[in-house]
């Protein structure tokens, strides 16, 4: 097992910010894709296989990438970590589904508020059970209200999208069209809070691979492989039932989606070990709600809405991310 100095608090959320950053971006073009194929398998497969063929790329021209290309087999092979680890890009595989998929049904908003409620939540279980390589961290009542007042930051920050529907059930708030009804969007809802949910024990697994490979390079290859044979299984049976979608567009910027996420699954996979799963989820977060912000500024879609509740629930998640992280003394809520 190859260890690596821990990083600060400060430098590592930065870091984990600067990584939820590509998020939304990634969520803009795969949603975006989905759309034009008329097929969310389809964009999945597209976003996972140009994040393979980027990964590969690394693996074999970088030192530190060919250094853990040699370690993945035997760190396997004698079972350093479970190796239902190796697994972990199937959850990767059902987060670019969820935003190729229930994006354009469910709209931005909608679809950002499900998946950061399953992350937060499931940030607190993963810590509290130290399924992480940072170990166990209790879920004190300063780290829950951080947490739940996070979860009520974004939903503020996007209520302008929810507004911007008409308040009507079933439409999508950047514009999507929807599905008639509260009870026909319950299966779409649920599929991105799973998907969050599960985002955090992802991020726990690739920590955990990361120390004994010796690089998040390595780590993120695995993943890549693991959530393609997935995709590609998935749209293979897709494709014998129902026959496939419209062709793949020319626009080159349609098949960014899989380089962006090489970009926050190899970060979060280096940062859980420093800052615990919940720390590098809130971080993601924070990022992902700047970066919304400054695309709906510099390149608004049709619909987009930057009201003031947009700006505030923006700083307000930064505010709870920072209740949440501080080392506060044992007793200080009781203070």
């Amino acid at each position: 097992m190859t260890s690596s100095p821990r990083l600060p608090l400060l430098a590592g959320l930065s870091l984990a910010v600067g990584a939820g950053l590509a998020i939304p971006v990634q969520g803009r073009i795969n949603g975006a894709l989905g759309t034009r194929l008329n097929d969310g398998i389809a964009a999945a497969v597209v976003s996972f296989s140009t994040g393979l063929v980027v990964m590969i790329l690394i693996s074999l021209l970088l030192p530190r990438g060919r250094a853990g290309l040699a370690r993945i087999l035997p760190a396997v092979r004698s079972r350093a970590f479970p190796r239902i680890y190796v697994l972990a890009g199937g959850i990767g595989a059902l987060f670019v589904f969820a935003q190729s998929f229930t994006i354009g049904i469910l709209g931005v908003a909608l679809f950002t508020v499900a998946t950061v409620t399953g992350q937060t939540v499931s940030g607190l279980l993963v810590d509290k059970l130290g399924i992480g390589p940072a170990g166990r961290k209790s879920v004190t009542a300063i780290r829950v209200i951080g947490c739940l007042l996070t979860i009520a930051a974004v939903a503020w920050a996007v209520s302008p999208r929810f507004a911007a529907s008409g308040g009507t059930p079933g439409m999508a708030a950047d514009g999507g069209a929807g599905l008639g009804g509260p009870a026909a969007l319950l299966v779409p809802l649920l599929l991105p809070v799973a998907a969050g949910f599960l985002m955090s024990f992802q991020q726990a697994m690739n920590g955990t691979a990361t120390m004994h490979y010796g690089t998040p390079i390595a780590a993120t290859l695995v993943n890549f492989v693991a959530g393609s044979v997935v995709l590609w299984t998935a749209y293979a049976v897709k494709v014998s039932v129902a026959g496939p979608g419209n062709p793949l567009p020319a626009e080159w910027w349609y098949y960014l989606g899989g380089p962006m996420g090489c970009v926050f699954i190899g970060l979060g996979a280096l940062l859980v070990r420093s800052l615990g799963v919940l720390v590098t989820g809130l971080g993601m977060i924070a990022g992902q709600l700047l970066g919304s912000l400054a695309l709906d500024v510099v390149l608004p879609a049709p619909g987009t809405i930057v009201a003031p509740a947009t700006v505030l629930g923006t700083v307000l998640t930064l505010a709870a991310i920072i209740l949440a992280t501080l080392p506060w003394p044992r007793g200080a809520l009781r203070r």
